[in-house]
């Protein structure tokens, strides 16, 4: 085979030999050319005062509990209210069976008109022997008699009084009304039982939901830093009834119930080494119900000028949290840091960084410690 070039004719062997010298002579030397630095994003701290607080966790507790008993033996005569519901102070709940005691009370009023008849005779009586005695028409074992039928008059008038309030007091027990506004139970009797017979029965009861209490109890460090924070801020234990927790219960986001502090127990407790305090909070929806559980935080102090970095942009390891950083040379450092609360979304860094270094908050799986990076601004919006 030949191939033809402008009229001459070259074999195989010297076209290929042309073609590889001509390869030869265009090559070019190998070189490495390293990747380019990866992009990161990078901001300052943002800085904000926040509030900080001391956090615990209690339990929800009524502010009044009573148990309803028959405080006089009858038979339940009526029932008039619903199993669970809210009552006002004084709604009657109960009525025991009350005609024998209406009658009793009939009776003990009968025994007092009589009993102030007999001391209005008695005391004329010794009216009329006194004006005999004087005169010397009677003797004065006459005028002494008279004066003792007197007395005992009297004292019977007394009794009849006592026995007429106490049968009054034991006609107002067959009606058991609310002590205080708050929620019925479910009844434990039924019409026509009868109750009272044995001792005092359990009718139902009432608990006071609005207000509730919340306790909890708190360590000694942590009863040591509430009185700090309170001597900053020129308060004592007087006035612990001026200091606001706010609450929220398990399935609530933040704290939406405000309160104040009601009670601090007036020692620790041995035993376990804590100290029982209790706050007070309007429940006018009676979302607490007794025996929740509830998150509590009370103020401590402000703290200004805090500097916040996104929680995301923080790693953790067996040293503990830290920070990557972009130094001025666009290389990467990891920085120990000491962080405090969740502020807005962002987290509190208390130490490990300064207000003008440059954290790496986008792009961290690209980040890796002593190599050098690429930076771009991504500025950390500040929190609401």
């Amino acid at each position: 085979m030949f191939i033809m070039r402008k009229g001459c004719r070259v074999t195989r062997g010297a076209a290929a030999a042309a073609v590889l010298l001509s390869i030869a002579g265009c090559k070019e030397e190998n070189t490495f050319r390293p990747p380019p630095a990866p992009r990161v994003g990078v901001s300052v701290p943002a800085k904000q005062s926040f509030t900080r607080y001391f956090e615990a966790t209690g339990t929800v507790s009524p502010v009044n509990t009573i148990d309803l008993v028959a405080r006089v033996p009858g038979y339940v005569y009526e029932v008039k209210y619903t199993d669970g519901q809210p009552v006002r102070k004084g709604d009657e709940l109960f009525v025991i069976e009350p005609a024998p005691y209406q009658a009793k009370l009939q009776q003990a009023q009968a025994s007092l008109a009589s009993a102030t008849a007999n001391l209005l005779q008695s005391d004329a009586e010794l009216g009329r022997q006194s004006q005999l005695g004087a005169s010397q028409f009677s003797s004065r074992s006459t005028v002494d008699q008279a004066r003792a039928k007197r007395d005992m008059a009297a004292a019977d008038v007394d009794k009849a009084k006592g026995d007429l309030q106490l049968a009054a007091i034991n006609l107002s027990y067959t009606h058991v009304n609310a002590p205080f506004a708050g929620v019925a139970s479910a009844k434990l009797v039924s019409v026509s039982d009868l109750v009272g017979a044995a001792g005092a029965t359990k009718l139902a009861s009432v608990v006071q939901l609005d207000p509730i209490y919340v306790t909890f109890n708190v360590g000694e460090g942590d009863v040591l830093q509430i009185r700090a924070a309170m001597a900053r801020g020129g308060k004592s234990d007087v006035d612990l009834t001026q200091v606001p927790i706010e609450v929220g219960l398990a399935n609530e986001q933040g704290y939406p119930h405000r309160g104040t502090l009601d009670y601090v127990s007036p020692g620790m407790d041995a035993t376990t080494g804590t100290l029982m305090i209790r706050g007070l909070l309007g429940n006018a929806d009676r979302v607490m119900l007794p025996g929740m559980f509830a998150r509590m935080r009370v103020p401590l102090r402000r703290e200004a000028d805090a500097l916040l970095v996104p929680d995301t942009a923080l790693g953790t390891d067996l040293g503990g949290r830290y920070a990557l950083v972009v130094n001025k040379d666009d290389v990467v450092e990891q920085r120990r840091v000491r962080i405090g609360p969740l502020v807005g979304g962002l987290r509190v860094v208390e130490e490990g960084l300064a207000a003008d270094s440059r954290v790496v908050v986008s792009g961290n799986q690209r980040a890796v410690p002593n190599l050098k990076v690429a930076p771009e601004a991504a500025p950390i919006a500040p929190p609401a």
